[in-house]
């Protein structure tokens, strides 16, 4: 049994015009709802084996947060710069690579393609994948590389506004 954790990147700043998307960071509430969302993983008494990122900074920034949580550092964090607007068959892609030794993913990435990813599973269906949500599934699988084709199992989907 695998178990996925697909998260998208918390809340942004647009406070600055000129930046680009890719450099846009968190903003307030992103600093405070990624650390929250975290310890909410730890109260489930969910260990994460792997963090796997978009290279864009709210991403990678959000990942930090989840991964200090678990006393792990930004180098533990795989980052990929493919995640980056990904459509749902880069998410198999990059998640089929995984080595099988590793029970518990989280990944962070972005909407559309966040949102799309998660109702491909088909295990529920999500209008909208909000800011620092979570959403976790469970494989019936000893191999990433069956992530299309194994039964999945709906687990929850948990998100800062809920509690």
């Amino acid at each position: 049994m695998k178990e996925l954790l697909v998260i998208r990147h918390a809340k942004s700043s647009w406070a600055n015009i000129g930046q680009t998307d890719f450099e846009r960071p968190l903003n307030e509430r992103g600093i405070k709802d990624a650390p929250k969302m975290a310890r909410r993983l730890i109260a489930r008494k969910i260990s994460i084996d792997s963090f796997i990122t978009s290279t864009a900074k709210r991403a990678f920034s959000t990942a930090t947060y989840f991964a200090e949580a678990y006393n792990k550092k930004a180098a533990d964090i795989s980052k990929k710069q493919e995640l980056y607007h990904a459509p749902s068959i880069t998410y198999y892609e990059v998640l089929e690579t995984v080595k099988a030794t590793i029970n518990t993913i989280a990944i962070f990435a972005h909407n559309p393609g966040i949102t799309d990813f998660v109702n491909s599973l088909g295990t529920t269906h999500i209008d909208n994948m909000p800011t620092c949500g979570v959403f976790a599934i469970k494989l019936h699988t000893t191999d990433w590389s069956k992530i299309r084709t194994c039964k999945k199992e709906f687990w929850f989907f948990d998100y800062p506004k809920l509690g």
